[in-house]
């Protein structure tokens, strides 16, 4: 019998060290599980030091030091984002966890920012032909951010919608780009508020008012994908 199970390429010792593979297999997988989800949690310790950090800054020249580590901080958490749905996607550990927090946690460090750059530490008094205006030194207004924050309480309603209607509500390729552009251009802003006091540079004040319509322009458009699969979905039921 010994011989036999040898001829079939098995040794008198395979299955206990098969065993032992099989165990060490599924620990392997089981930690790659969890480095997703605890690279998630991480994010959300790393938006709330950037807010703090944030809050040492005011416009034009108070707690400058303050403002470039929330813009260290900033860049580390969106960095965090993109790692922990590489490894996720490249390790086959979607979880329910991480469909839950990473939206959330995107939601968070995104929507706040925009709260903050349209807040009193970011204002500039401004008299123009004798009148008083207040302007935004990130050119970032609050009818800007009612408009982003509707647009983020649509489609998440709409992702909604579509799951319990059976269908996909994942991520939609819009989605993803508005968000690597709202990584890219909000600690842009940021800096060149922060260093190079768009107060006193015009061609400074154009490029973050550029940036900052851009992000208005994106964010709503990539929307658009959302409401167009909803309507689909509702023409094909109906039909």
């Amino acid at each position: 019998m010994r011989e036999k199970r040898q001829d079939m390429g098995f040794s008198a010792d395979s299955q206990p060290l098969l065993g032992v593979k099989g165990r060490m297999d599924f620990m392997d997988q089981s930690i790659k599980s969890r480095i997703p989800n605890a690279i998630t949690i991480l994010r959300v310790f790393i938006a709330g030091g950037f807010f703090a950090v944030l809050g040492g800054f005011r416009f034009p020249d108070q707690g400058i030091l303050w403002g470039n580590v929330a813009i260290v901080l900033f860049v580390l958490a969106a960095t965090t984002d993109f790692i922990d749905g590489y490894l996720a996607r490249k390790w086959n550990v979607v979880s329910m966890f991480g469909r839950l927090m990473d939206p959330f946690c995107d939601k968070v460090l995104v929507l706040g920012t925009f709260i903050y750059f349209a807040g009193p530490r970011f204002s500039v008094d401004a008299w123009v032909e004798g009148d008083h205006l207040l302007t935004m030194a990130t050119g970032i207004y609050p009818w800007m951010v009612v408009v982003i924050i509707a647009r983020e309480l649509l489609v998440t309603s709409i992702r909604g919608v579509l799951e319990s209607m059976g269908h996909t509500g994942g991520a939609k390729w819009a989605g993803k780009f508005k968000m690597i552009f709202q990584s890219f251009a909000l600690p842009l802003i940021l800096l060149l508020v922060v260093n190079c006091n768009p107060e006193k540079h015009e061609g400074v004040m154009l490029l973050i008012n550029i940036l900052a319509w851009m992000l208005l322009a994106i964010t709503v458009w990539s929307g658009l994908p959302y409401i167009t699969g909803l309507l689909a979905v509702m023409r094909k039921d109906d039909a």
